[in-house]
């Protein structure tokens, strides 16, 4: 695609041109609806734009679009089961320490930024770092919860901290 050896932005112009069309389809059969692809859509041209330093070197613009929006729509998937659960826990509290829609919005994205940080550790690690911040188990209980060793318990939660220290900074 010699087109993109123009300036940057024009080389955006161009792929949003030729390619927002079908990615919008695409998504749109994958998700179901067309709200949610539009927005998805317009979210991978948003992440191209902050990385269109690379486009010169972009030889298959749909399978680099279709990588972008497939990570797009992982995510949306896992920040709208976290919004779920978190619902679904909210709905066996009592209705008397139930937060304000203010509240609720604050915490589910506190949610989402807490899965963001996590999201880079393997399942045990992310299990054992919850199990130890969440539910307040001992490095014990969680080894034998998981059927690991204490060492791996160490290693799990020292990992935790470490993705959440990374992700601040």
């Amino acid at each position: 695609m010699s087109d993109l050896a123009l300036a940057p932005g024009d080389a955006v112009h161009l792929l949003y041109r030729a390619h927002h069309g079908w990615l919008h389809n695409w998504l749109r059969a994958k998700l179901g609806n067309s709200f949610d692809a539009a927005d998805l859509a317009q979210d991978t041209f948003l992440r191209l734009l902050r990385h269109r330093h690379e486009l010169d070197a972009l030889r298959e613009p749909r399978a680099y679009l279709t990588t972008i929006a497939k990570r797009l729509v992982l995510n949306l998937h896992r920040r709208r089961s976290l919004e779920q659960a978190y619902l679904e826990a909210l709905a066996l509290a009592p209705e008397a320490v139930a937060p304000s829609p203010e509240q609720r919005l604050l915490i589910l994205e506190a949610l989402q930024e807490i899965d963001e940080m996590l999201a880079g550790l393997a399942l045990p690690a992310r299990q054992a770092f919850l199990m130890a911040q969440l539910e307040g188990l001992s490095h014990g209980e969680i080894a034998v919860r998981l059927n690991v060793s204490l060492r791996s318990v160490h290693r799990y939660i020292a990992k935790g901290y470490e993705q959440c220290i990374m992700a601040v900074m």
